[in-house]
């Protein structure tokens, strides 16, 4: 390996973690076998609205990177051999021929791509589309918003010569080069899996030329020098920029503690993430029915998945009782705990839920509207969305059952949703499968240990998995209370299926 002549005694490495809601820089440093973690920096992120359309402040978070670099350096951290950038998914930044940004990027909520998905299926059938793709559906990956963009006449696309994925465009801003991650490829609708590259058929359809989309490399790539301004900048030294599983899920899972083969894994923040790993893609009717995706993983392995709203509602909620009232998580899950169990349910992944106004009364009026009691009070609204996130987990790990390739025995819980205890102890009770949860910031650690796997420091995912196992401590929940849930499933079922 050619990057083997930069290794050092105890390397360190950067991550950077930009979620949709904040982003956040971490020097990992592996010591004996263990990945230690620091904070640098934390920032908040957050969809600009103007004029009613919903945007990314690329710019505030490249300057957000660049403050961190600097932060490492002065407060006499070891320099890092390398980092790496890790992003949510399908969103992306146009670029003309002179590698200028058109503009800021949409924001995946926006509601441009309302119908977006209908109109594009008047161009190509639904079947075929999930055929080439295996992706699936959700009205916002990357072909339905270049759809709306294409339906509207946006005038970028005239002049668009780069389409750089987020995590793809701070690697470019950071060394002036232009690469796509595999991980982060296949969350856009527009990678077919088999042919392993961008499908013509789509683009073909969409009537954009394939030609803005850039070279597709395997996760644990070096894409070159961090550049000489960065560097002047921030006052670090030479270092290596990583594509390593650069959609954050990705990395996520990369750093699951697992062993063997019988397990499942949910990756828990602001979207949460259920499936299994497999070494093949899983594309036929019954992943289509059962709205599957296919993401790449790590070692040319597949993340076969369902998104889940997650605990985007619970922090809607939190931010519409701001002004009367300033809960932490912790104080709103205290209180969930002790409020009327299975009082109502709700689907997470029902339309409404995408972007509302105003999560309490959306909940509310959900209730209502499918003849439930109507929740009052803060600690009922926040009970009835974890116990129907839990259960909706139920149902995505039944329907999985009908296509896994092997049985699923354990739940890996990872990401900043293992802070919620009680959830996992709900994922526990609706399951009825043994609940493991950490490490917390497994995102992070997963773009640290990408970042040493390419450099040489370990050989393998599974070393990755070894490393993590060591260095985290995790929590076991078993199930509680089972005949109980297992009528609330009933309950839901009849919800979700009305």
């Amino acid at each position: 390996m050619a990057w083997r002549m930069l290794i050092v005694a105890d390397p360190s490495f950067m991550a950077f973690d930009l979620g949709a809601g904040s982003g956040r820089a971490l020097l990992g440093r592996l010591e004996d076998g263990r990945l230690r973690l620091r904070d640098v920096a934390r920032f908040p992120n957050g969809m600009l609205s103007i004029h009613g359309s919903l945007y990314w402040n690329v710019y505030r978070l490249f300057e957000e990177m660049k403050n961190s670099l600097k932060a490492c350096s002065l407060e006499g951290n070891p320099d890092p051999v390398s980092l790496g950038v890790d992003t949510w998914g399908v969103d992306f930044s146009l670029l003309d021929r002179n590698g200028r940004i058109l503009g800021l990027p949409f924001a995946y909520r926006d509601a441009r791509t309302e119908g977006a998905m209908e109109g594009f299926f008047e161009r190509m059938p639904k079947g075929q589309v999930y055929a080439l793709t295996g992706n699936q559906f959700l009205r916002f990956n990357s072909l339905f918003q270049l759809f709306a963009m294409e339906r509207d006449v946006s005038p970028q696309l005239d002049i668009a010569a780069d389409l750089l994925f987020m995590p793809d465009l701070f690697n470019y801003l950071l060394t002036g080069e232009k690469k796509t991650e595999f991980t982060y490829a296949t969350t856009s609708q527009l990678f077919n899996p088999r042919k392993n590259g961008w499908e013509k058929a789509l683009f073909d359809a969409l009537r954009i030329p394939m030609g803005l989309m850039q070279d597709i490399v395997p996760p644990g790539t070096v894409i070159g020098d961090l550049c000489e301004s960065v560097r002047m900048e921030s006052g670090v030294g030479r270092l290596r920029v990583v594509a390593g599983a650069t959609h954050d899920t990705g990395s996520a899972v990369a750093a699951v503690p697992a062993e063997g083969e019988d397990w499942a894994y949910i990756s828990s923040g602001t979207w949460s993430l259920a499936g299994i790993e497999t070494t093949e893609p899983i594309i036929d009717e019954n992943a289509l029915k059962l709205n599957f995706t296919n993401e790449g993983g790590v070692e040319g392995r597949f993340r076969f998945l369902r998104n889940v709203m997650g605990l985007w509602l619970v922090q809607e909620c939190r931010r519409a009782w701001e002004n009367e009232r300033a809960f932490d998580y912790e104080a709103l899950t205290g209180m969930a705990a002790s409020a009327e169990p299975f009082l109502a349910f709700i689907d997470p992944d029902q339309e409404i839920f995408m972007n509302p106004p105003d999560m309490p009364e959306t909940v509310r009026r959900v209730c209502r509207d499918s003849n439930q009691p109507s929740p009052e009070t803060p600690a009922q609204i926040v009970r009835i969305i974890l116990e129907s996130l839990a259960l909706k987990y139920r149902l995505v790990f039944d329907r999985l059952r009908e296509i896994s390739p092997k049985p699923i025995r354990r739940i890996h819980v990872i990401g900043g949703g293992v802070k919620n205890r009680l959830l996992c102890q709900f994922t526990a009770n609706a399951t009825g499968l043994p609940v493991i949860a950490g490490p917390v910031e497994a995102t992070a650690a997963g773009n640290l240990m990408m970042q040493a796997l390419a450099l040489g420091y370990v050989g393998s995912l599974d070393e990755i998995r070894r490393v993590i196992r060591r260095s985290f401590d995790l929590e076991a929940y078993e199930p509680q209370e089972t005949g109980a849930w297992e009528d609330a499933y009933g309950r839901f079922l009849e919800i979700v299926e009305s």
